[in-house]
């Protein structure tokens, strides 16, 4: 296979066993179902995972996966700039549903206890801190309302870089921490 930026899920799935599939959600996302053989490198940890992703990439070219490939893209860059070609599979996991593929699952085989897509937890704490800060600020004191505003540009500073300052923090609650599996060789 040559390296490309991204795959679609109907150029992935055939080949998908002379891979090496790099999953960069976070450990919760990831119990909850994953691409067959997948191993769990969450996106904040892919720096420290370099060494081992040289090796796997020497060994198999790398398949970067998440949830909807937002976070693979900055992964696969993220490789690239270090000199590591990789691919993301555009879509994601939920795109390799979609196209009738299974996924699988760490320990008995069975789904883990559903956590939420880390887009959708953003959305809720980011929805909930400006719900908060408008409350306050109309009960006890104006200046609460800067809390509604400080959210409103964060979201738009990570929609300028395409980063996410709220998932980084996410990403570290024991629910998204659960059911870690260390990347063995990847």
């Amino acid at each position: 296979m040559s390296v490309s930026a991204s795959l679609d899920v109907s150029q992935a799935h055939p080949q998908v066993t002379e891979l090496t599939v790099v999953d960069v959600r976070t450990p919760g996302e990831f119990a909850s179902g994953h691409l067959p053989d997948a191993v769990n490198v969450p996106l904040d940890r892919l720096s420290r995972s370099l060494p081992e992703l040289r090796r796997a990439s020497a060994a198999k070219p790398l398949l970067v996966v998440c949830a909807s490939g937002a976070r693979s893209e900055n992964a696969v860059a993220t490789l690239a700039s270090h000199g590591i070609p990789a691919s993301s599979l555009l879509g994601g996991t939920v795109a390799w549903t979609a196209g009738g593929h299974d996924l699988h699952y760490p320990g008995n085989g069975t789904p883990a206890r559903a956590v939420w897509a880390m887009e959708r937890q953003v959305r809720l704490g980011a929805g909930s801190l400006v719900l908060l800060g408008l409350t306050l600020g109309l009960l006890l004191h104006p200046a609460f309302s800067l809390l509604a505003a400080a959210i409103g540009g964060g979201l738009a500073f990570s929609a300028l870089t395409n980063t996410c300052g709220m998932a980084l923090v996410l990403g570290r609650l024991p629910f998204n921490r659960r059911g870690v599996r260390a990347p063995s060789g990847a």
